[in-house]
């Protein structure tokens, strides 16, 4: 017969739950004396039974626990360590390579507008309608290509930010020449999208990141110093010149900004919205933007004519797929300061580029920047996947205080 278990006070009632580990007690308030809902509570024999089970189960887990505990740590921080490599190796090539794709797009941009006539505008607006074909991946999946319920909105405005940083960069290059203007956007966008994370997501960058996120900034600042024939010390400036180079910076700086919000906005969105949906959302708010933006500026209509014109359109469009998959696969793992300032080495690749094509000597602030842009972005790589001993010792000393913890 069990024993009815004593009342801790008039009023309240006492609930027994097991668990496979621990034994629970909750007092709720009850009629004084009232005997209902004590049901829950064990017998002393069932109790002692469930104690007898329950330290023979745990036995036999502590016999296998000791006969792996050689090994059983080392093997599973080593998994660890190598998935772990594994995935940021992925990461960090998958940005190099958008860095690498950004560059030609930046070549094939200037060289579509200077031999076949093609307004920047006008590429991006091709760019736009056949990344629409990205529709599959969302539906593919079946999943909704405008993103899931309650993040619709918040996609949009991911997708508008892009679409509106593409024009005002596009734009720039009727207005400023190609290097100045993807150095001032991508220098805009490095140093704004620290900023924003910071506010918007509260997170920070370490001192070595800080570091040379800024090295990286000086190298962008130092392509950006005007060469000679741009210095109009002797010649007097025309002011429609100097007001049109103006407003293309402005326009590149305006870019930046956009991207900057754009990266933030997809990293808080990184869990919910994929790839293939960002890139259809880009596509057809593009597909919207750009035409308006060709009407306000009054951009005439250019068609290639030829098949180099449309095979180099059709390369373009490649490399701009390749760069938006890299750069946004990071923003799930990365900073979107650190994703950004990665994509710094186009400056060097579009110069590369550019030399290979029409060769004129670099000016020493051009060479000095771009070298540093290089090692900056080497050096970055290097402290993310080279492992640090310290940083080992110290997670195995934490993995294995998880392990010896009576709490897992």
């Amino acid at each position: 017969m069990s024993p009815v278990p004593a009342r801790p006070e008039i009023g309240s009632k006492k609930r027994v739950k097991i668990h496979p580990h621990t034994v629970t007690a909750k007092y709720a308030t009850q009629t004084p004396y009232s005997d209902e809902g004590y049901d829950d509570a064990p017998s002393f024999e069932e109790f002692g039974s469930f104690l007898e089970e329950t330290s023979d189960r745990k036995r036999e887990l502590g016999a296998k626990a000791v006969k792996g505990s050689g090994k059983g740590v080392g093997e599973q921080l080593a998994s660890f360590g190598e998935a772990s490599v594994s995935a940021s190796r992925l990461t960090w090539l998958g940005l190099l390579g958008a860095a690498l794709a950004h560059g030609c797009l930046i070549a094939l941009t200037r060289l579509a507008s200077e031999r076949f006539g093609l307004g920047p505008l006008f590429l991006l607006l091709v760019r736009s309608v056949i990344q629409l074909l990205s529709v599959a991946v969302p539906l593919h999946r079946a999943e909704n290509p405008f993103g899931p319920e309650g993040y619709r909105l918040r996609l949009l405005c991911y997708g508008i930010a892009y679409s509106l940083s593409l024009c005002c960069a596009y734009s720039s290059l009727t207005f400023a020449s190609s290097e100045n203007g993807s150095t001032t956007w991508r220098l805009a966008t490095t140093a704004l999208s620290a900023t924003l994370a910071f506010l918007l997501l509260e997170e920070k960058l370490g001192l070595a990141d800080g570091i040379t996120l800024a090295a990286g900034l000086c190298g962008l600042g130092l392509v950006l110093l005007p060469t000679a024939d741009e210095s109009y010390e002797d010649a007097p400036v025309d002011p429609v010149t100097f007001w049109r180079g103006a407003f293309g910076w402005s326009l590149s700086a305006l870019a930046g900004l956009w991207m900057a919000l754009a990266l933030v906005g997809y990293r808080s969105l990184k869990d919910r919205v994929g790839v293939g949906t960002a890139l259809f959302t880009v596509s057809w708010t593009g597909c919207l933007l750009t035409p308006a933006t060709m009407i306000l500026l009054q951009e005439g209509w250019s068609w290639p004519m030829s098949l180099p014109a449309w095979g180099l359109v059709l390369g373009l469009v490649a490399c701009s797929i390749a760069a938006f998959l890299g750069m946004t696969h990071a923003l799930t793992r990365l900073h979107p300061a650190l994703v950004s300032a990665s994509q710094s080495l186009e400056v060097p690749v579009a110069m590369f580029l550019h030399l290979a094509l029409l060769p004129l000597a670099p000016t020493a602030p051009e060479v000095v920047g771009n070298v540093m842009i290089v090692l900056s972005v080497g050096w970055l790589v290097a402290m993310k996947l080279l492992p640090s001993r310290g940083a080992g010792r110290r997670q195995r000393e934490e993995y294995e205080e998880i392990l010896d913890s009576p709490i897992k």
